[in-house]
């Protein structure tokens, strides 16, 4: 699945566009690069070969949401962020300036615009067989479509 924005005049999945936008938003910190070894690592999938600290776009929902002939779409989203062996707080720290990065943040959605976005929670976990330690955070938004 590619996050690339659709081209222009083509139909929009609210979950891509948001996808994107919170994926381009986040590649302009250089500090949250550094936390997470020099560049942006978010993806869909694990990337191969290479070790944490980096995030994957998590389970989510879109459900309907119209109101007064608007298209809405109502939005839970999870984003985790895999820690280096050994260390719970390189995913902590990760997951912590993502979520100020996005608060508030004025992120250009193709073919929607964003009501809201919150967060909702940073939940830290540890993989009892493989001790691994990730933090995710739950994303909540609201998005609406833009009128042809």
């Amino acid at each position: 699945m590619s996050l690339a924005p659709a081209p222009a005049g083509s139909p929009t999945s609210p979950l891509l566009a948001l996808r994107a936008a919170i994926l381009a938003w986040l590649a302009t910190d250089a500090p949250l690069a550094r936390l997470m070894g020099g560049s942006l690592r978010l993806a869909d999938e694990p990337p191969r070969g290479v070790a944490p600290v980096y995030a994957l776009f998590g389970d989510a929902e879109i459900r309907d949401d119209s109101v007064d002939g608007a298209r809405r779409h109502r939005h839970a989203l999870g984003l985790t962020v895999f820690a280096r062996p050994g260390s719970l707080r390189s995913a902590v720290d990760a997951a912590e300036r993502i979520a100020d990065l996005l608060h508030d943040a004025p992120l250009a959605l193709a073919g929607h615009v964003l009501v809201r976005l919150d967060l909702e929670a940073i939940a830290v976990r540890r993989d009892p067989a493989s001790g691994e330690a990730r933090a995710t955070l739950t994303l909540r938004a609201i998005t609406e479509r833009l009128s042809a």
